[in-house]
């Protein structure tokens, strides 16, 4: 409307000036308008291509704050995830702290065990030794020391003990006990347990059965050490097992003599092993 008002313009002063103005002078406005007219589209086509790079300008703009916001976005995704794995990373760190922590724990204790294990061991291949040259005068057929399962045993045959059918020590087994409780005396943290044995042929006399003739013999024994021999009583545990843990078969007379014996077993103390284990 604008460009229109001024073209509209220009052609009124055009008709005035010829009707106003010699020829060249009219000439020279003409030139002028012209000129004019070539301005005025030059400006034209320069403000087209104004407008249109501002278009442009703007719909740049708006993918740059599009492509800002998404790399906002992204880089917030990448933080929150950096603290996630940094989280996660600080728990794991803990974590194997805490097993490492643990497992050198276990491993002390296992350490200790094996040492306290190995203390044991000692005492009694010690206590073995000193108990086979305490009763080094007595025949296998009469008494045995033997390892087993960590215990040592000394098997003492009836006849080296008992007459027959009967729970009275004779002088041979007293004096026998008084070497072993030598023994016991010089180790006071070796706990003492003393079992009878018996053969399955049913006894007659004053015991109602094998099973009293057994308890009644153990007990026997753990009198004579504890009374005659001063071994501390609360060292010492009685029991009777009549024929019911055979040595031997009871279908031969020698292994019906084998089954008729007294069985003093000693056990270290395992106080400590206990409070470690729990």
């Amino acid at each position: 409307m604008r460009n229109s008002i001024i073209i509209s313009g220009i052609f009124v002063g055009i008709v005035l000036i010829n009707s106003c103005v010699p020829q060249k002078k009219y000439h020279e406005v003409n030139v002028r308008n012209a000129e004019m007219m070539r301005s005025l589209r030059a400006t034209e086509n320069d403000l087209d291509s104004t407008q249109q790079s501002m278009k442009q300008l703007q719909e740049l703009m708006v993918n740059l704050e599009d492509s800002l916001a998404k790399e906002q976005q992204a880089k917030a995704e990448l933080a929150s995830r950096l603290e996630n794995a940094m989280s996660t990373s600080s728990s794991v760190r803990q974590e194997l702290s805490d097993k490492e922590q643990r497992l050198m724990e276990q491993q002390e204790t296992l350490d200790m065990l094996q040492k306290l294990l190995d203390e044991q061991r000692a005492i009694m291949e010690n206590l073995k030794t000193t108990m086979d040259k305490a009763l080094v005068q007595y025949q296998s057929d009469e008494l045995q020391v033997y390892e087993q399962d960590g215990k040592l045993y000394v098997s003492m045959q009836d006849k080296l003990l008992f007459p027959s059918g009967s729970a009275t020590v004779n002088r041979d087994g007293r004096e026998a006990l008084g070497k072993l409780a030598e023994v016991l005396n010089s180790n006071p943290d070796i706990q003492v347990m003393v079992e009878g044995h018996t053969d399955n042929v049913p006894i007659q006399g004053r015991f109602e059965d094998n099973w009293a003739l057994s308890t009644a013999r153990a007990s026997a024994i753990v009198r004579i050490l504890t009374d005659t021999y001063d071994v501390i009583p609360e060292r010492v545990i009685a029991a009777g097992r009549s024929f019911y843990y055979p040595k031997a078969s009871n279908e031969t007379e020698e292994g019906r003599a084998k089954n008729r014996r007294t069985e003093i077993i000693l056990t270290p103390q395992l106080k400590e092993l206990f409070e470690l284990l729990q």
